[in-house]
Formats: structure tokens, C-alpha cells, sequence
């Protein structure tokens, strides 16, 4: 068995659950499943692999910032409910 009833009800317990008997039991069982399974993994031979953070070794996936020109005052208000010569109105908010 990789973790005791004890260990669940400490962990349990960290987390502010409260597990009636059963659901001890039922958690125990299941989490020696998952950990057993896990365990399987120290067999493999990982000696020649590489540490990795990310699935794929991406060192930057956004593009470069490029300088451009920006959208005139006026079609952007165009997009607006409400506008004045300058700016967009909203409603006052105190």
C-alpha cells in the first residue's frame, strides 16, 4: 500500500474535509490505485532524458513589436454610441 488511512485523514484534514468513514475507505483504496499506477513510471529509463518544463521547447511564441501607424481619432469614434469631438461618453461613475 503506498499511503495509509492515516495520510488521507491528515491530508483530509489540511484541506478542511470532512470525510465520514466510507468515504476514508473509499479514498484510501483510490489514491493507493492512482499512486501505484504512478509508480510505474521509476521503471522507465529517463537517464538520457532531458529535463523539460514545457511539452515542446518554445522560446518565444509572440511576435516581434512592430511600430505602426495607429487608427485616426475619427473612425474610432465612428464605432462609438456616444462621442464628443474627442473622446468616447460614458456615464460618470462616483
Amino acid at each position: 500500500m503506498k499511503i495509509t488511512r492515516e495520510e488521507v485523514e491528515h491530508v483530509a484534514g489540511l484541506s478542511k474535509l470532512n470525510l465520514s468513514e466510507k468515504e476514508l475507505t473509499s479514498m484510501t483504496e483510490q489514491l493507493d490505485t492512482i499512486l501505484s499506477y504512478v509508480s510505474k513510471l521509476d521503471e522507465l529509463d529517463t537517464t538520457k532524458v532531458a529535463p523539460t518544463t514545457h511539452a515542446f521547447s518554445l522560446s518565444n511564441a509572440f511576435r516581434e513589436d512592430e511600430v505602426q501607424e495607429s487608427l485616426p481619432r475619427d473612425e474610432a469614434l465612428a464605432n462609438g454610441p456616444k462621442v464628443n469631438k474627442e473622446a468616447f461618453v460614458v456615464p460618470k461613475i462616483i
